[in-house]
């Protein structure tokens, strides 16, 4: 019997109409876990390089975590996995709700697309039936609005429906697949659902799912609930509201949003507003979302009420969470008002809340500077608010200009010419990243941004505090009851990391250090991703409930497969170093892992170069990033070494070296 998983994924070929149900391998749950993990393993297997994101061979995997189902608390993550339009490297994207738990009790582990579906369709999967069903009458209406339709359609009230909207369709670089109660976002993944035809995938499940120590598996359970309890009365000290308290960022239940509008930069990533936050405002701000928020929302046994419904002034209710709440506000340069609302219109549309906020804010400062002019924008409003809702309109129907800024600010500013490029300066590996401008190199951060391939900071950062505490006091009192930390001497490095001297910003933590911190911090959010984790109450938060110590009992009594702490953040180390390899094989290289030009005041060009040599070297790859043939063997990954012999990687990689 398998435990946890069920041990089968659904195969569909829209192409040719086909549907299968296809048994798993056990020991690849062993060696890669679920999730993302298997994900990767298949993306590896099946979609070699010279496959891009709109090929019929391209495969979109729709994956349940391995704990998904069980009653393990927050354990509710649905784990997307492409090939990126907008990158052209791996995707994977999270969405939290109901859908990947539903998808368990259905009876499958994964539900994975291949080839492209004539007619735009939907896939309806209700335990043992499924069906590819015409979704014609579905073109052109909102990712909500379709699954509301569909769900009166086959009067399955209970069903969960991942649906994309018209961005999605029309293959804009930045579209989502919405759910209802989160959206997978990053990458354009709602882009090659559209290029495959499927508007929506609707799951209804009611099989059981087994775990191999029903007992233990609750006492940790209780465990971790008793211990969310203890942090709700127990907050952290000395850092920003939304790390204080678990869950993923709970902007809709927190009103001060002084550190975020004073910190992060508005309008195209450019200005940062000190002193913008005040009495007047906070009034003003937290009378608007009492107003719109309905209530407070949790996905699937999760008591965190991460999100809330809104209902704006004569629109019709949708869901928001996180730092969707400020980004359409902070571009714009407007209230929260106009940010809640127009945040309506694109959630239907189905558009990433991270990059489109971006992409408007750059095409008027082009606009501006004389880059673009009136021919590009004919009709456009002469009021800002007016101006984004006009070209969001347009950036999803693909119309004009729109046409072009639907490929995200990089290929745009390639496409549009005339020194655009100097105005798409917040993008790492060419996607937008979030508009957080550093004045000190932060070498934590440096790192993260830089080799992350999961192209979001949230998903990246946590478990190690953001920022030094002024005071020593302070800090010792933070590491008393940190026991989360993976080795003790997590504990010392934050001890003496101060905010001057020489323990300070920009050479402490030293690149050794720093590559350790790092390290733990993505093992963390790549285990999440393969269990099905929500990081707000795991890899997200400092001192969280989750964590290196517990995660390999919940593996043992959940899915039965014997694990230990060595044994858990190998198989992390196995499937991270996949999905590196599979965008090896892309074309990225170190000369890609650099952040923004301007994203620090002051650059320290020998530090930055110091820091990816060690972290290369403790991640086992060469000086151009790529996995050594002798860090693959350790990893039980010949066969990856030996594609990369195959295909010139490591003679080419020599030949650069050798060149610098």
């Amino acid at each position: 019997m398998r435990y946890a998983e069920t041990g089968f994924n659904l195969e569909v070929d829209l192409t040719r109409g086909n549907i299968e149900k296809v048994a798993t391998d056990p020991e690849d749950t062993e060696l890669y876990l679920g999730g993302l993990g298997t994900n990767a393993k298949i993306m590896w297997d099946r979609v070699p390089p010279e496959v891009d994101a709109f090929s019929p061979d391209n495969l979109l995997i729709f994956a349940a975590g391995l704990l998904c189902g069980t009653p393990a608390t927050g354990c509710n993550r649905t784990i997307v996995s492409t090939i990126s339009p907008q990158t052209k490297l791996m995707a994977f994207s999270m969405m939290g709700g109901f859908w990947a738990p539903e998808l368990k009790y259905a009876g499958y582990d994964k539900v994975i697309l291949r080839g492209k579906s004539p007619n735009l369709v939907y896939l309806w999967i209700c335990d043992d039936k499924v069906e590819i069903r015409d979704a014609s009458h579905l073109k052109g209406k909102g990712a909500i609005e379709t699954a509301e339709l569909i769900k009166n359609e086959l009067n399955e009230p209970k069903a969960q429906v991942a649906a994309i909207g018209m961005a999605g369709e029309n293959k804009v670089f930045y579209a989502s697949i919405e759910q209802g109660r989160s959206s997978a976002s990053r990458g354009g993944i709602g882009a090659v659902m559209g290029d495959k035809g499927v508007k929506a995938i609707v799951v209804r499940g009611t099989k059981d799912i087994n775990v191999a120590q029903p007992e233990k598996y609750i006492e940790l359970c209780n465990e971790v609930m008793e211990y969310i309890k203890w942090r709700e009365d127990n907050p952290i000290q000395g850092v920003i509201p939304i790390l204080a308290i678990l869950g993923s960022p709970q902007e809709m239940a927190i009103h001060n949003e002084q550190w975020h509008t004073e910190n992060f930069m508005w309008g195209n990533s450019r200005v940062r507003r000190k002193g913008f936050w005040n009495d007047e405002i906070a009034e003003e701000w937290t009378d608007t979302l009492n107003n719109a928020r309905t209530r407070l929302i949790s996905c699937f046994n999760c008591p965190m009420k991460c999100g809330a419904t809104l209902s704006m002034p004569g629109l019709p209710t949708y869901m928001m969470k996180c730092f969707t709440k400020l980004t359409y506000t902070m571009a714009a340069f407007s209230n929260l008002d106009f940010g809640l609302t127009i945040a309506q219109r694109a959630t239907e549309y189905g558009v990433d809340g991270y990059s489109a906020p971006q992409v408007m804010a750059f095409a008027l400062e082009l606009y501006e500077n004389g880059i673009l002019t009136d021919d590009d924008f004919p009709g456009m409003p002469s009021d800002t608010e007016g101006r984004f809702y006009w070209m969001l309109d347009r950036i999803v129907r693909r119309e004009g200009i729109g046409d072009v800024l639907a490929d995200g600010t990089y290929w745009a500013a390639k496409a549009i010419g005339k020194g655009a490029d100097e105005y798409a300066h917040n993008n790492i590996k060419k996607q937008e990243q979030l508009p957080l401008k550093l004045s000190m190199l932060n070498p934590i951060y440096f790192l993260m941004y830089c080799t992350g391939e999961k192209i979001n900071i949230t998903q990246i950062e946590g478990q190690f505090p953001q920022a030094p505490f002024p005071k020593r006091e302070h800090r010792e009192k933070f590491v008393k009851d940190w026991f989360q930390v993976p080795d003790e001497k997590f504990k010392q490095y934050f001890l003496d990391w101060e905010f001057r001297g020489e323990f300070s910003n920009p050479h402490y933590p030293t690149p050794e250090m720093t590559s350790e911190i790092v390290n733990w911090q993505e093992m963390m959010h790549y285990i999440d991703d393969a269990l099905g984790m929500c990081a707000g109450v795991s890899s997200f938060h400092m001192k969280p409930p989750y964590h290196i110590h517990n995660f390999p009992k919940f593996i043992s009594a959940g899915a039965g497969i014997e694990m230990d702490e060595d044994k858990l953040a190998k198989a992390a180390k196995r499937y991270r170093t996949l999905v590196r390899a599979i965008n090896i094989n892309r074309g990225m290289r170190r000369k890609d892992e650099k952040p923004p030009e301007d994203h620090w005041k002051k650059r320290f060009p020998e530090l930055e170069a110091e820091l990816l040599d060690t972290y290369y070297k403790f991640k086992g790859w060469n000086n151009d990033g790529i996995p050594t043939k002798e860090s693959l063997h350790e990893l039980g990954m010949d066969y990856v070494a030996a594609d990369f012999e195959k295909r010139g990687v490591y003679a080419e990689s020599k030949d650069v070296a050798e060149e610098g």
